[in-house]
C-alpha cells in the first residue's frame, strides 16, 4: 500500500500538533518520522491509523481517502512502544488474538499464528507465556500479532523505546531484514537518530508539527537543510560568524559564505568527526587548548577551548590521539573540514 498526506492539521487545547503536514509513502517504502519530543510524528501516525482525526487535511491510503473511515476498516498493522500483549493468554494465543476475533477457525488461526511465529524468529514458543519471554522475543511477539490480519501498511511507534541499546541494535538488524524479505510498506516513528539512519528508505525530520527535510538518511546527515535538521541529527558544533569579502569568518577560520552577503550574522555547523586536530600548525588552522578527553572506544572526544568563551569537540581516532601525544592543558591547532551555514540571528 501507498501513502498520500495532504495538508493535515491536528489541535490540542489550541496547541498545534500538526501543522501543514503533507508527504507521501510509496509501496514498499520504509520512511521513518524523526523527531524530539512534542515534535507531532507520533500524532500523525495516530491519524494515519485512525486512533486521532485530523482538524483538516487528507489521508489517502492506496488512492482511498480514510480521513474519516474507522481504525477497524484501514487495514492497518500497528505496533506500540509497549508490547501490550495478553498476559493470561500463550504466545500463539497472542499472535491469533485478531483472527480468533474475527471468527476465523481454531485450526487455521493456530497454522497463520505458526508461520508468523516462524517469520520473526520464535518458532516453538508459541506455547509460552509472554511472562517467560524476553523483551526483544515480546516485541517481535507484537510485531507478529500486528501482521496476522495481514495489513497492507504496517505502523510502529517507537517500537524499541523499552528495550536497552545492545538488543535495540539488534532488533534494528533484524527488523530491516524482515522488511527486505516482505515488502511491506512501513512507518516508523522515532526519536532515536542511529535508529531511523540505519533502517530508513527515507527519514522525515520533524519539529513543531512541520516537517523540517525529507531526504535519504545520508542526505539528511551530510546535507541538512535547517539549522535544526543539523543540530537533531548527530553532535554538532556551533559557532556564529560574520561574512566579509565573500566569506563567513570566525576569527582565523574562514568559510565559503554561499549567497550571503557582507556583514551577515551566519550560524557556522560541523561535526566533531569534521574537526581535524594536529600538535602542529600546519596552516590557516586556528589554535586552542584541549580542556577535557572522554574514551569512546574506537575514538577520543576531545573539548577544546578556542578562548573568549568558544569551546567546540572534536572526535579523533584512539590512535592517532595516542601518537600526537593528546592530553589535558596541550595546545593543539584545528581545521574544520566540512561545515554547514545558516542565516542566524545570533551573536557573532
Amino acid at each position: 500500500m501507498s501513502i498520500r498526506i495532504e495538508r493535515l492539521r491536528k489541535q490540542f487545547n489550541g496547541y498545534s500538533a500538526i501543522d501543514n503536514v503533507s508527504f507521501s509513502v510509496s509501496d514498499g517504502e520504509f520512511v521513518t518520522l524523526l523527531g524530539p519530543s512534542g515534535s507531532g510524528k507520533s500524532t500523525v501516525l495516530r491519524c494515519i491509523a485512525g486512533l486521532e482525526r485530523p482538524d483538516s487535511g487528507g489521508i489517502e491510503i492506496d488512492g482511498e481517502d480514510v480521513t474519516r473511515i474507522p481504525v477497524q476498516e484501514r487495514k492497518v498493522g500497528f505496533v506500540f512502544q509497549h508490547y501490550a500483549l495478553f498476559r493470561h493468554m500463550t504466545v500463539l494465543e497472542n499472535v491469533g488474538f485478531g483472527l480468533r476475533v474475527r471468527g476465523v477457525k481454531r485450526r487455521e488461526w493456530e497454522g497463520k499464528a505458526k508461520e508468523l511465529l516462524e517469520l520473526v524468529g520464535l518458532s516453538g514458543l508459541g506455547g509460552r507465556m509472554p511472562s517467560q519471554l524476553s523483551g526483544g522475543q515480546r516485541q517481535r511477539v507484537a510485531l507478529a500479532r500486528a501482521l496476522a490480519a495481514e495489513p497492507g501498511l504496517l505502523l510502529l511507534d517507537e517500537p524499541f523505546g523499552a528495550l536497552d541499546a545492545r538488543l535495540r541494535r539488534e532488533l534494528r538488524t533484524w527488523l530491516r531484514k524482515l522488511h527486505d524479505r516482505i515488502k511491506l510498506t512501513t512507518l516508523l516513528v522515532t526519536h532515536d537518530q542511529d535508529e531511523a539512519l540505519e533502517l530508513s528508505d527515507r527519514v522525515l525530520v520533524m519539529n513543531r508539527g512541520r516537517i523540517e527535510q525529507d531526504a535519504k538518511p545520508q542526505a539528511i546527515f551530510d546535507k541538512p537543510s535547517t539549522e535544526f535538521v543539523a543540530a537533531f541529527v548527530g553532535e554538532t558544533n556551533r559557532l556564529v560568524g560574520v561574512v566579509h569579502n565573500d566569506e563567513v569568518q570566525w576569527g582565523p577560520l574562514k568559510f565559503g559564505s554561499y549567497s550571503f552577503s557582507d556583514g551577515t550574522r551566519v550560524a557556522i555547523l560541523f561535526r566533531p568527526t569534521d574537526v581535524y586536530v594536529s600538535s602542529q600548525p600546519e596552516g590557516s588552522e586556528v589554535s586552542g587548548v584541549i580542556k577535557t578527553i572522554q574514551f569512546l572506544g574506537a575514538t577520543e572526544s576531545m573539548e577544546i577551548d578556542l578562548g573568549k568563551g568558544f569551546s567546540i569537540t572534536a572526535h579523533v581516532p584512539k590512535g592517532v590521539a595516542e601518537q600526537s601525544g593528546f592530553t589535558q592543558g596541550k595546545k593543539v591547532y584545528i581545521t574544520v573540514t566540512r561545515s554547514h551555514l545558516f542565516f542566524s540571528l545570533g551573536s557573532a
